[in-house]
């Protein structure tokens, strides 16, 4: 009875690897034959029933070989979707593109011109890393827009270049309130002015016209004494503008606390340099070089210098 029973198990699991080697090879047969036409439709029955990587992997080697054929627009075209549908964007953008350029006057030109794009959308990465591709991701939906100005997808388009625009705006936000965290504070100020200049509608404006007064107050606080008055007085300018625009700013107390600190700022370096005009010793040291870091970029200005591809 136990030998009978150990038999049936041994037939059935036999039967069961049988099965599973013959589907298994019954794909790899498929793949490695020369029957394009035969490949072609079992990889858009794979398409259809959601399995991308099978079809993916008959897509990819019937390529090459209708190039140039009336087939081959509708495979490149479930080619760069079966790489979308498989969350490989930067590929699924290449064949995209490679679409709409190749069959410019195609009815999915347009559609492919826009996806390539939204491929590059959904590779921007979150705004504290590097933001390459969200600003190819700008280029590329501004260039569908120009070229399809009529098109259903533009106020889609609109709407995905705002959302992007948004994440350059927090990187810029976030990068210069870094500066003003790490004591850089010439950089704090340049970058504060910046970010205002490429996003003049941030939602973070008045923190950041804030923290500008604060960064060049810092500054001047840590310059020498022979640097201080000017610098004072660039930080009284931007605490008046702050006040007058802001007049009931939460930021109110602490802007013309910054003030005054400047005032008194300026008073104590005028009486630091009265006292080193007869003393050497003094002179020579509030005459040090003073050490400044160079101006951080402004990312519109790196934008600009990138084309759209």
């Amino acid at each position: 009875m136990f030998k009978q029973q150990r038999l049936l198990v041994w037939c059935l699991l036999t039967s069961v690897l049988l099965a599973f080697g013959s589907c298994k090879s019954k794909f790899e047969r498929l793949k490695a034959s020369n029957d394009n036409a035969k490949k072609y439709q079992e990889a858009l029955k794979y398409y259809n029933k959601k399995d991308y990587s099978k079809a993916l992997d008959l897509f990819e080697g019937l390529t090459q070989r209708y190039r140039g054929q009336a087939e081959a627009e509708d495979l490149f075209y479930y080619y760069a979707y079966t790489n979308y549908k498989m969350r490989d964007y930067t590929s699924a953008r290449y064949h995209f593109k490679n679409f709409a350029d190749t069959y410019p006057g195609s009815t999915r030109a347009e559609e492919c011109r826009f996806m390539a794009a939204y491929c590059y959308y959904l590779d921007s990465p979150i705004y504290s890393l590097d933001q390459e591709n969200t600003t190819k991701a700008i280029e590329t939906l501004q260039l569908f827009i120009n070229l399809y100005p009529k098109s259903d997808r533009v106020a889609e388009a609109g709407k995905l270049i705002q959302n992007l625009r948004d994440k350059l705006e927090e990187k810029a936000y976030a990068n210069a309130k870094l500066y003003l965290t790490i004591g850089d504070y010439q950089s704090a100020v340049i970058a504060f002015n910046n970010a205002l200049r490429d996003y003049p509608d941030t939602k973070y404006a008045e923190e950041m016209e804030f923290l500008t007064i604060k960064a060049q107050s810092k500054y001047a606080q840590n310059s020498l004494e022979n640097k201080q008055q000017d610098r004072y007085e660039q930080a009284i300018t931007f605490a008046d503008q702050f006040l007058e625009k802001y007049p009931q700013s939460k930021y109110l107390r602490e802007a013309q606390t910054l003030k005054k600190d400047g005032q008194q700022g300026i008073e104590n370096a005028k009486r630091v340099l009265a006292a080193a005009a007869n003393d050497e010793k003094l002179a020579k040291k509030i005459a040090t070089k003073d050490t400044t870091k160079t101006q951080p970029p402004s990312i519109k200005d790196r934008q600009n210098q990138k084309s759209p591809q």
